[in-house]
């Protein structure tokens, strides 16, 4: 499995490319920041994180890509920026048919360090022995890119195996009702 990690942003967007199944060791195939300029308006900005994205989407040609799932934060001015990048990598995604998952911060920090209130350096010492680095990567943003991608490497199974089973279920209800 290869998936894109993006932790969206938008003076730092952190892009990390992992390849691998759940229980063998990973690999690190890309890890990087996409970056705007502070003074562009709005829309230079987004088009530069989309342009950024697809760079590492014709570059890597990942299966999947993970997002972090936006959360209400006190400044609102930040929140919009980050959802607003975030919906940029989804819909670069979605051009492309690739499936999109979003993870909440702390279920990526769980999953890489075994605490979902890990901090950042945590995350970045966890990222680098999970993908036999020898320093953590900089800036935080690409490290906690690739904490996404491994997060969705090592849930996916778990996660399509409750969709499946949630499906048969519905579907073995509708069945009973229309008998």
């Amino acid at each position: 499995m290869r998936v894109l990690g993006v932790d969206p942003g938008l003076t730092r967007c952190g892009v990390g490319v992992v390849e691998g199944v759940a229980g063998r060791p990973l690999t690190l195939l890309g890890v990087g920041v996409v970056r705007t300029p502070v003074d562009a308006d709005l829309g230079h900005r987004l088009l530069a994180v989309e342009q950024g994205i697809e760079q590492w989407l014709d570059e890597h040609r990942p299966e999947y890509v993970a997002v972090e799932r936006v959360f209400s934060q006190h400044n609102v001015r930040t929140v919009m920026g980050t959802a607003q990048a975030s919906a940029v990598a989804m819909l670069c995604a979605a051009r492309r048919g690739l499936p999109v998952a979003l993870h909440t911060p702390s279920e990526v920090k769980a999953a890489v360090t075994g605490s979902g209130r890990a901090d950042k350096a945590q995350v970045g010492a966890m990222v680098t022995r999970l993908l036999r680095l020898s320093a953590p990567p900089k800036p935080a943003d690409a490290a906690d890119a690739l904490a996404l991608a491994i997060c969705h490497i090592w849930r996916a199974p778990a996660q399509n195996r409750l969709q499946q089973a949630v499906a048969l279920h519905t579907a073995q209800a509708t069945k009973g009702r229309t008998a």
